[in-house]
């Protein structure tokens, strides 16, 4: 099978090469760069040097090609592709913002300042966040060429850290808040002053605090998550961390009253009844996700943490409840350019074409 990826020198496409070159059922890439058309692909990354020697062309022969196609360029540019492959009866798979909203363009557009080229697309696409819509992914693929909108990286990480909560009625009305801190990578390839080494070096800090992009994405998963439940309210905050890749999320959900325990009393350590809630609840999430094969659901005494996920598709979560007995501590890691983008598509075609869900994803992370 031959897989083309158009916008392959950003970061998230050099990962999707970088994934895709090992994976057993790729026989071929096709490469596209609007930046670097023409040249080599292991001379912009030489870490790629005597594997990965593709020549970048242009998007409309990367397409003419390929039997699947990914997208990894800017916002509010990758629909006239998904046009085409469509006409072509190939599967297309984003991983911009463009098809994550369904056919919602009033949303789309109040975030990201754009309106449909072709609203029409938006009717044949599904949002591919694998653990709440591989069903759905898979009956639109039974029935011809699909367009996944591949899901936001901080969005990923603190759904799947409120699924279960919101699933199985943990969750008791009010507000969710969601703090996430980000690795630079986040950024993308382009330099900017943020970004540079002495700004971000040392130092943690919030950026687009109430205003981020992902925020609506992330309220309408947690929204859908809640089927038959109450919908929260979330408040989500973004950080900067000092760190090439990962976003580790720390996600407050108010238990409902079936779900709250008594604490042992004022700034008293956990009392047994709240070690004994929070095993209960760990043990729901474990079940939750018994059969998914990239969440693992860590034992007591460990927490979340974005070294033991690095370069793997893993979503690690940790769980707690508080001293108060009233609220759960969800905490995410994930890598956001394996889980949180490339890895993500990756398991988004295995889906679609029907091999394993894992294959080409089962690499041990490099804790180093």
């Amino acid at each position: 099978m031959i897989a083309g990826i158009i916008g392959a020198t950003g970061y998230a496409g050099a990962e999707l090469v970088r994934l895709l070159s090992g994976h057993p059922k790729i026989e071929k890439l096709v490469l596209s760069s609007v930046s670097f058309e023409g040249e080599k692909f292991e001379d912009i990354y030489p870490n790629f040097l005597g594997r990965v020697s593709a020549s970048l062309l242009k998007a409309e022969d990367v397409i003419a090609a390929s039997d699947v196609v990914f997208s990894a360029l800017p916002h509010a540019v990758g629909e006239p592709f998904a046009a085409a492959c469509m006409e072509r009866k190939i599967h297309f798979i984003d991983l911009s913002a463009d098809f994550r909203f369904d056919d919602d363009e009033a949303v789309y557009s109040a975030w990201y300042g754009k309106t449909y080229q072709y609203p029409e697309l938006h009717k044949k696409s599904v949002y591919g966040l694998v653990e709440l819509n591989r069903r759905k992914i898979k009956e639109l693929a039974a029935k011809g060429s699909v367009i996944i909108g591949n899901p936001g990286c901080y969005p990923t990480g603190a759904s799947l850290g409120a699924f279960p909560a919101l699933a199985k009625g943990l969750f008791g009305g009010g507000t969710i808040i969601v703090d996430s801190a980000s690795g630079t990578s986040g950024g993308g390839r382009e330099p900017s002053r943020s970004f540079h080494y002495s700004e971000c070096a040392d130092s943690v800090a919030p950026y687009k605090v109430a205003s981020h992009r992902h925020s609506p994405e992330i309220a309408r998963n947690m929204a859908a998550m809640a089927a038959g439940f109450p919908s929260p309210q979330v408040i989500f905050t973004p950080h900067l961390a000092p760190m090439s890749r990962g976003i580790l999320s720390t996600i407050y959900i108010p238990l409902s009253q079936k779900w709250r325990v008594t604490p042992g009393g004022a700034n008293m350590p956990p009392s047994k009844e709240i070690e004994a809630k929070t095993e209960e609840i760990r043990a729901l999430y474990a079940d939750f996700y018994k059969d998914e094969p990239f969440v693992r659901v860590l034992p007591a005494g460990l927490a979340a943490a974005t070294n033991r996920v690095r370069q793997s598709n893993y979503c690690d979560i940790s769980v707690n409840v508080d001293l108060n007995g009233s609220t759960l501590i969800a905490v995410t890691a994930i890598d956001n350019m394996v889980k949180g983008a490339a890895g993500q598509a990756v398991q988004n075609m295995n889906i679609l074409f029907g091999f394993d869900e894992k294959t080409g994803l089962e690499a041990i992370p490099a804790l180093f």
